[in-house]
């Protein structure tokens, strides 16, 4: 099939030109340039300026684009430049709400699974791990072609405005994550790099370093409150209910989200603690855009223009 080339107007054309210029400058002078960011350029680029549906794309998946670029963007000024790094109260709460008692010493629950490990839980949990990308992405991809655009939008902006939130809790309050108490105590160091903790038993399982080239990439270990992969699959599964998703579609996503909460404590990358809150971050999302947001009438305008420009 030929696929017929349309440039976009000019003014949106220089605009678009203008902010990637802008975005590749920046991010080479703070950040510090890599492949990815070529990739994503290049892939933003193709579906803007390929022609009118393929631009409709571009702009209905920048909410997504955004959310990677804020959170790739907080190495610029890392949280514990703001507020100083909760270690000890965080595991002391965490012992003492959640604590389970072996041999008459108690331990959190991550400290326990690290006693008690299981092969098969380590495959799930890893493939648990890896879902919180592909499945929201592939059902907003779903609502997308399935024309519920208004639905799309509505997931890919809460998705967007759930990150923020969490961000701003990050800020607010750096935490370290279990794996780091367990590991370093309660002295924060903020040089330490990121960490697999119990995930490092699904790469050796599978012979392949896939959690090793993620987490070695992770701007900042001290981000474990709230847990926003616990977030993103319970507004997936939202919104999946929402847009009238199929069964089998909805049923996977609830798998995978109580596999997610599951993993978080298991592998030792959250306390339940930080699970409950990332859960409390979902819903406060949600609520506040729908019940929030969507009842101001200058954003109401907004979501409509969006909408009008993606349709």
């Amino acid at each position: 099939m030929k696929i017929k080339v349309v440039f976009p107007p000019l003014k949106e054309s220089i605009i678009t030109i203008s902010i990637i210029v802008a975005f590749s400058i920046l991010t080479a002078t703070f950040v510090g340039f890599r492949p990815e960011h070529f990739l994503l350029i290049i892939f933003f680029s193709l579906l803007f300026f390929l022609n009118k549906e393929s631009r409709k794309l571009a702009a209905a998946l920048l909410p997504f684009l955004i959310f990677g670029i804020s959170y790739d963007w907080m190495r610029v000024f890392p949280n514990y430049t703001v507020n100083p790094i909760d270690v000890e109260a965080l595991y002391n709460l965490e012992k003492s709400v959640f604590g389970i008692t072996v041999d008459g010493v108690k331990q959190i629950p991550c400290e326990y699974f690290a006693a008690h490990q299981y092969a098969l839980a380590d495959l799930f949990s890893g493939v648990f791990y890896l879902g919180w990308v592909p499945i929201p992405l592939g059902v907003a991809i779903y609502l997308y072609v399935k024309k519920k655009k208004n639905m799309f939008l509505r997931f890919a902006l809460v998705f967007l405005f759930t990150n923020l939130l969490g961000f701003i809790c990050y800020y607010v309050y750096p935490a370290a994550p279990p794996w780091y108490a367990m590991e370093h105590g309660f002295n924060p160091v903020v040089t330490t790099p990121g960490n697999m903790a119990g995930l490092s038993r699904f790469d050796q399982l599978i012979n392949y370093p896939v959690f090793a080239s993620i987490y070695g990439r992770n701007s900042n270990v001290f981000a474990a409150f709230p847990s926003l992969h616990s977030a993103y699959l319970v507004i997936t599964l939202y919104y999946a209910i929402q847009g009238k998703c199929p069964k089998t579609m909805i049923t996977v996503i609830a798998i995978f989200m109580f596999g997610i909460w599951c993993t978080a404590v298991y592998a030792a990358h959250h306390y339940v603690i930080d699970v409950l809150a990332g859960i409390i971050c979902a819903m406060i999302g949600i609520f506040g855009f729908e019940y929030g947001l969507m009842k101001l009438s200058f954003f109401k305008r907004f979501f409509n223009k969006y909408m009008d420009y993606i349709v």
